[in-house]
């Protein structure tokens, strides 16, 4: 384990993360129309943070300073990447905390700061691209700075745009690149068209920001505010919800936005590398794609189903209201986004079934989105059917084919199937840890039957792992994580860390061998690539 050229890396990454606050300074100034006069909170906070990352950057360099030049094993990759996602959470925490950014006012009128695990909450969940959120009043500037507030939104850019792929785009690091893009871009990718490595990186961030400004654009033409257009292009493009406002995308009561925040999200979860060949112009390449196929299935079949339940079960009286919040909220769970424009927690028991069961799906393998993927369910119900056909022809061994071809790696089936496994083991020890760590007095402080725990607690580890952020009950779209004792946002946020780095990246870093073992083995990357 090279650790000083490590070290020289998260000190060149820290330094990037503690200079992108800078895009957040002017929102402290009257004439960004933010203020009406100039914010010393938010202005002091966000120095602050950055003078501590500039220290600590430079104290990294400077412990590897001698390690230039040499060889980024996929081992030391690994440990980069889990490392950096850890110290970003604990640096994007920084501006809340040096801000006295407030979490909101409590039953007695007392406003209450945040705290240690509040910041790190919040933080993670910008960059994870989670969009959980413990701030209850977030229109009041005395609570919740400006400067901090767009922060907060712009930790969803910085993460969905990608730590690592940011990193190489802009420095390149020669042949460690690619470890270090397949080490923070996981899952199953189908396509390789295109060289993971520099270019890939700037192609990935030129498709991000391009997105990005379009969204913003087509916003400002609705009449939606730079600041706020900004912020919601952030959270829609890195699939994170993170809003402006405190009944999110509501706020405008615009058919126009809503759908308008629609096809983005959508566009968002389709794979970056398609969506560079449609903009070459080889759309044929885009809509030839077996999971972007099975992809829009997903998100018409289910869309329709939750219209339909909506509309029979009387929670709204035409036709046109069930289309407009049953498709908005639809593709907002399935994309993991978590913005919203109803309280779904209100509506009738199979819509809510249906959402809560998509949270477990997400988009496509390459995209901005969390969860399993479509590709996952893809090549997990292919093996199953060659198992059942195993069962009644034992001798018929048939390779596992994705658009007609045979899958080159072996062990396709072990590893699929070990993943779902894998997830599912952590949603039970993630369900159990937060039953058991938070009190039925939190559901009786709320006003909430206590019976209803176990159900909201499964909602909040399945909206936290994947990258969904509300959930049901105490968590759903009207509320938020305030409720929560410290211990269970410790978890939380533990959860969803894991989720945007697909389990394995986070875990291995404490496997005592991993730092040890003198090579990684190759199981580890089928483990997160299991179609390649």
């Amino acid at each position: 384990m090279n650790k000083p050229y490590i070290c020289r890396l998260l000190g060149i990454i820290t330094l990037l993360i503690g200079g992108s606050m800078v895009m957040s300074l002017p929102w402290t100034i009257p004439v960004f129309g933010q203020v009406s006069m100039f914010d010393a909170r938010g202005f002091t906070a966000l120095l602050g943070s950055m003078a501590i990352s500039a220290l600590l950057g430079g104290l990294l360099m400077y412990i590897g300073r001698n390690s230039g030049g040499q060889r980024l094993f996929r081992k030391e990759a690994i440990a980069v990447v889990g490392l950096s996602w850890l110290m970003a959470t604990a640096l994007g925490a920084l501006p809340f905390w040096f801000s006295g950014t407030c979490r909101g006012v409590d039953a007695s009128g007392e406003v209450v700061h945040m705290d240690l695990f509040d910041g790190i909450f919040e933080s993670a969940s910008g960059f994870s691209g989670t969009g959980a959120t413990v701030l209850t009043e977030l229109e009041d500037p005395e609570l919740v700075p400006r400067a901090i507030l767009f922060w907060r939104s712009e930790t969803h850019f910085l993460g969905g745009l990608g730590i690592m792929v940011l990193f190489i785009a802009i420095l390149g690091v020669g042949s460690a690149g690619k470890a270090l893009m397949l080490t923070e871009m996981p899952g199953p990718k189908h396509t390789s068209s295109q060289q993971r490595t520099q270019k890939a990186a700037w192609t990935f961030a030129g498709i991000f920001v391009g997105l990005t400004l379009v969204l913003t654009a087509l916003l400002a033409l609705q009449d939606v505010s730079l600041f706020d257009g900004l912020c919601h292009a952030f959270g829609t493009i890195a699939t994170g919800g993170f809003s402006t406002y405190n009944n999110s995308v509501e706020h405008f009561q615009s058919v126009g936005v809503e759908m308008t925040i629609t096809l983005f999200m959508a566009v968002a979860c389709t794979n970056f590398t398609l969506l560079y060949f449609l903009v070459l112009w080889k759309p044929a390449k885009l809509f030839g794609d077996i999971e972007f196929r099975v992809y829009l299935i997903i998100v018409a079949v289910v869309s329709v189903t939750v219209i339909v339940a909506l509309w029979a079960g009387g929670d709204y009286t035409t036709v046109g209201a069930s289309t407009r919040y049953g498709l908005f909220q639809t593709v907002s769970i399935m994309t993991n986004t978590g913005f919203g424009t109803a309280d779904f927690n209100q509506w009738n028991s199979l819509s809510r079934a249906v959402l809560l069961l998509l949270m477990f799906v997400g988009g496509c393998a390459g995209s901005t989105s969390c969860s399993v993927k479509v590709i996952r369910y893809i090549l997990f119900f292919k093996i199953l059917w060659l198992e059942l056909e195993q069962v009644f022809h034992p001798t018929v061994v048939r390779p596992v084919r994705l658009g007609g071809k045979p899958l080159e790696n072996p062990d396709i089936r072990k590893d699929v199937v070990l993943y779902f496994g894998v997830i599912v083991v952590i949603f039970v020890v993630g369900w159990i840890a937060l039953v058991a760590v938070e009190p039925d007095n939190t559901w009786i402080e709320a006003g909430i039957p206590p019976a209803n725990k176990l159900m909201d607690c499964a909602s909040a580890v399945a909206a936290t792992l994947n990258g969904v952020g509300p959930g049901l009950g105490i968590v759903g779209e009207s509320e938020n994580y305030a409720h929560f004792h410290a211990a269970s946002k410790f978890v939380l946020t533990w959860l969803m860390l894991l989720g945007r780095l697909e389990v394995f990246t986070i875990l291995v870093l404490f496997v005592p061998r991993f730092w040890r073992a003198q090579y990684l083995s190759p199981r580890l990357s089928r483990l997160q690539r299991p179609s390649e």
